[in-house]
C-alpha cells in the first residue's frame, strides 16, 4: 500500500491523518498545545512545543506503516509568526489572533493604500508582517535570523530548508501579488530584512526530503504545503473561477477562487494567492473572521454553559423564539468585513428571561451572521449571485447552524461529511504530486441545506449589524 502522511498544525493543535491509496483516511491522531495569553492579551504558542508534538503525532498516526508512507503534506495556521536561528526558536510564536503589533500597523496608516495596491491586503496587526517588525523589536536575536509562518518553520526542522509556498506567502503582507515576489519597499518599510525571508516555492514543489525524526525508513519528500484555508479550498475542489468554500475553525475563512488574475476589493475582503500547482497561480477573494466557532469554546470552558460544543445547536433550537438577545464576538476585535481592531466583545438586549439556551443561539447568530456579511460583500466585490456554499470544520456538523447559515447568506451550504478538510487538502495535494493520486481523489460526500425565507433570521441579521454599529 501507498500511504500519504498529513500533518495540520492548527491554532488548537497538530493534526495527523494517514491516507491510503484512495485517500481515506485510516488513521489519525491529535496533540493539543498550549494558548499562551498574558495580562495583556498577547497570544503564543512554544514552537518547540509544536515541533514535538508533530513527531508525536505523526509517530502514533503512522504505527506500523511507515514504510508505505510516500509522501508529506502540511498545513498549517496561516498568519501566526516566528522568529527562530540555527539554534531553535528565539521566542514563541506570535499568534495569528494576536492583535500586540497594532501600535506598529498604525504607525504605518500613511501607506495603507500602498500596502493593499501591493499586497492585495488591508493594513492590520492580524497580518504577519507587522508581527515580524514586533518580534525584530522585542527579542534578542542573533545568528541567522530566520522569519517565517508555521509552515516554513515546521519546512525546516523536517528537511533543514528554508521555505514557504505562495499561499502563505501571500498572507505576510510583505508579498508582491503582481510580480509574485517578495517586495523591497514593503520589506523596508515594515523593517524586516529580505534576507530573513524564505525562499517561495510551488505548493506541490518539493520542499525536501525527510524521515519525520527518524519514523520512515527511508526520506520521502514533503511535497505538498498550503495554508490551512487554501488547503480547505482545495479539498473541496474549489479548482474553478466562482467556487468559494466556509471554514468553521477557531476563526473563520470565506475563500473565494477568482481565477488567473487578483480581483480587488471595495468592501473589506483581502485579495491573495490560491495556490501555485503545476506552475500556475490562482487568486481569491478572502474574508477572515478571528472569534466563529471560539465563541461556542468560550460559552464551554469559560462560562461553563455547555459540556460539550455539540451541545449548542439542539439549545439554540430551543430559545424563545422572542428573545433577541445579540453576541457580539469582538473578542480580540474585529476583523473582515469590518476591520475595527479596537472592538470590544458584548453581549446586547439581554432581559431577565434570557438564559443558557438564548445565549447558545446568539452564539451560532454571530457565527453565521459574520460569515454571510462576508459573502454579501464578496457578491458585491465580483458581481456573483453565490448559490452555493462548501461548508467544512468540526460545525459543519451542527445541523442548526448550517440551516441558520443557508437561511441568513440565501445560498445552498453544502456541509462536508469529511470534517478535517485542511489536512486532508495538504495530503491530497502532496499525494498528487508524487503521483499516488489522480485529481478524482477531491470528489466527495456533502448533505446539503437549502434558504427557507424566514423572517426571524432577517430580524436577528438586522439586529446583529445596528449592534455592530455601536462599537
Amino acid at each position: 500500500m501507498k500511504c500519504v502522511l498529513a500533518i495540520d498544525q492548527s491554532t488548537q493543535g497538530t493534526k495527523a491523518l494517514l491516507l491510503d491509496e484512495e485517500g481515506r483516511v485510516i488513521a489519525r491522531a491529535a496533540r493539543p498545545h498550549r494558548q499562551i495569553v498574558d495580562g495583556r492579551g498577547y497570544i503564543s504558542h512554544d514552537l518547540n512545543e509544536i515541533w514535538r508534538n508533530v513527531l508525536l503525532a505523526a509517530r502514533e498516526c503512522v504505527g506500523e506503516r511507515a514504510a508505505s508512507v510516500k509522501a508529506v503534506g502540511i498545513s498549517n495556521q496561516r498568519e501566526t509568526s516566528c522568529v527562530w536561528n540555527d539554534e531553535g526558536p528565539l521566542a514563541d510564536a506570535v499568534v495569528w489572533q494576536c492583535a500586540r503589533a497594532k501600535d506598529i500597523s498604525d504607525s504605518l496608516a500613511p501607506y495603507a493604500e500602498f500596502v493593499r495596491g501591493r499586497t492585495g491586503l488591508p493594513l492590520s496587526p492580524y497580518f504577519p508582517a507587522a508581527k515580524y517588525a514586533w518580534l525584530l523589536r522585542n527579542t534578542e536575536n542573533s545568528g541567522k535570523v530566520r522569519l517565517g509562518t508555521i509552515d516554513s518553520f515546521l519546512v525546516w526542522k523536517l528537511t533543514g530548508n528554508f521555505y514557504t509556498d505562495y499561499s502563505n506567502a501571500s498572507r505576510t503582507q510583505l508579498f508582491d501579488l503582481h510580480t509574485l515576489q517578495w517586495d523591497e519597499e514593503l520589506c523596508r518599510l515594515f523593517g524586516v530584512n529580505m534576507a530573513s525571508l524564505p525562499e517561495v516555492k510551488d505548493s506541490d514543489g518539493v520542499f525536501g526530503m525527510t524521515d519525520m525524526g527518524g519514523l520512515f525508513p527511508e526520506r520521502v519528500p514533503v511535497c505538498g504545503v498550503l495554508g490551512d484555508s487554501h488547503a480547505a479550498l482545495f479539498a473541496e475542489g474549489c479548482l474553478a473561477a466562482g467556487q468559494l468554500k466556509v471554514t468553521y475553525g477557531t476563526g473563520s475563512s470565506v475563500m473565494m477562487n477568482v481565477g488567473e488574475k487578483p480581483v480587488g476589493s471595495r468592501h473589506g475582503l483581502a485579495s491573495s494567492l490560491a495556490w501555485k500547482r503545476k506552475g500556475k497561480v490562482s487568486y481569491v477573494l478572502e474574508g477572515n473572521i478571528n472569534y466563529s466557532c471560539a465563541v461556542i469554546t468560550w460559552l464551554k470552558d469559560d462560562l461553563g454553559l455547555i459540556s460539550d460544543a455539540k451541545e449548542v445547536g439542539a439549545l439554540a433550537a430551543e430559545a424563545n423564539e422572542r428573545d433577541e438577545t445579540v453576541l457580539i464576538p469582538a473578542f480580540s476585535g474585529l476583523s473582515a468585513p469590518y476591520w475595527k481592531p479596537e472592538a470590544k466583545a458584548a453581549i446586547l438586549n439581554m432581559t431577565r428571561t434570557t438564559g443558557k439556551k438564548e445565549l447558545c443561539r446568539a452564539a451560532e447568530e454571530s457565527i453565521a451572521f459574520q460569515i454571510a456579511d462576508i459573502v454579501d460583500a464578496l457578491r458585491a466585490d465580483t458581481g456573483s449571485e453565490i448559490s452555493e456554499l462548501r461548508a467544512d470544520g468540526g460545525a459543519a456538523g451542527d445541523a442548526f447552524l448550517m440551516q441558520l447559515q443557508a437561511d441568513a447568506s440565501g445560498a445552498n451550504v453544502l456541509a462536508s461529511c469529511e470534517r478535517e478538510l485542511s489536512p486532508l487538502g495538504a495530503g491530497y495535494l502532496a499525494g498528487i504530486s508524487a503521483g499516488v493520486y489522480g485529481e478524482d481523489v477531491l470528489k466527495k460526500r456533502t448533505l446539503c441545506y437549502e434558504p427557507r425565507e424566514n423572517e426571524r433570521v432577517a430580524a436577528a441579521r438586522a439586529r446583529f449589524q445596528k449592534c455592530l454599529k455601536l462599537l
